[in-house]
Order: structure tokens, then sequence, then C-alpha cells
């Protein structure tokens, strides 16, 4: 992800943030991982936080920290998420899977991928992503910085269709609202109806 005026990742409304993780890799990772019972915005200023507090969003740097010292410079206000030290734990998890299996460039994760199944693979492979956050995350690389191997459809699923599904249709505060809207709606569809 080189220093490019296109493509951008709008998420957090901050461009200062929003920069950082349309050319930072790491950054960009970190905010997806970080996006679980905690608001997107949110969790998408987690990788300019570290960088602004430890000073370097080095995968070999953020694993080899101290976990106590990392957790609490996590857990410093604003803490980069509702539960700071745990968040912490993955994110130097995170870091050392990227510093062992990419030699600390996380953009190979997804450059290096022949495919929509090899990428989706990769990312599952990452501490903190599940299916569906791995599934997400195609989406977004390919929507919005326009990472498309062959069949990244498929394997993204639903969230590769038009429309207001995930983060990786954020593009703006309309599209951010319509994505609230649609998540707000879908949690509403889930509870069951009281008779």
């Amino acid at each position: 992800m080189g220093e490019s005026a296109s493509p951008q990742v709008a998420v957090t409304g901050d461009p200062e943030v929003d920069h950082l993780n349309s050319t930072n890799a790491l950054s960009l990772v970190l905010g997806m991982m970080l996006d679980q019972q905690y608001g997107v915005e949110h969790a998408f200023r987690g990788g300019w936080k570290v960088l602004n507090r430890f000073g370097t969003l080095d995968p070999a740097a953020i694993a080899a920290a101290d976990p106590d010292e990392f957790a609490a410079l996590c857990s410093e206000t604003p803490a980069i998420h509702r539960f700071p030290v745990s968040m912490a734990g993955r994110l130097q998890e995170l870091a050392a899977h990227v510093a062992a299996h990419y030699d600390g460039d996380v953009a190979r994760l997804w450059n290096e991928a022949d495919s929509g199944k090899e990428l989706l693979k990769r990312v599952q492979a990452l501490p903190g992503f599940g299916k569906q956050k791995s599934r997400i995350f195609v989406a977004l690389l390919a929507k919005q910085l326009g990472v498309r191997p062959a069949g990244w459809e498929a394997v993204a699923g639903d969230y590769a269709l038009d429309g207001y599904r995930s983060v990786a249709d954020i593009v703006d505060p309309d599209s951010f609202q319509k994505v609230r809207d649609y998540k707000r709606q879908k949690k509403a569809a889930a509870k069951p109806s009281e008779a």
C-alpha cells in the first residue's frame, strides 16, 4: 500500500486516521481485528493510537514489546478497545504472525494471494479473524483498495454485493449511516418477537 492519492479507506471520519489506514497495511488489519463489540469508527482508530503511543507499527517491534507495558499503553484513555488488555494481547499475536509469515509486511497477505480462496485462507489464519470477519475483510480489500484476486466475490459472499452491509461499504458519512441502519434492522429482525 503506497502513498498514492487513491484508493482511500474512509471509515473513521478523521482524514489523518483514514489516511493511515489507507497507507499502512497493519493499521488497516488492526482496525478490522478490533471491529467487534466496539464501534467501527473507534476500532479503525486503533492503529493510529498504537502508532502515536508506541512510536511504530512495525510488527516485529510490537510482537517483541513487554506484554504488560504494551497492554498499559493500549489501555490509556482513549483505549484501543472496550477490552484493551485482551485486545493488546491479540494485537501482539497478530503482529507476531505477520512478522513470522510475511516478514513484517502484512500487505503481502493480499498482494501474494493467487485467488480469492487463498486470500480468505490467509486472512482467516490471522489471530482474531473468524470466518465472517475474514469475508468482510476480503470485501473491504476488494471494494476499497481494488484487491480483487479471481474468485473474491465467491468467498466474500453477500459482502461482495452492492449495498450497505458492512465496513467494506463505508466510503463517507452517508454510507456509514446506511451501514449502521442496516445493522440495526438486522439486529432487530433477529430478536424474538414479543407475543
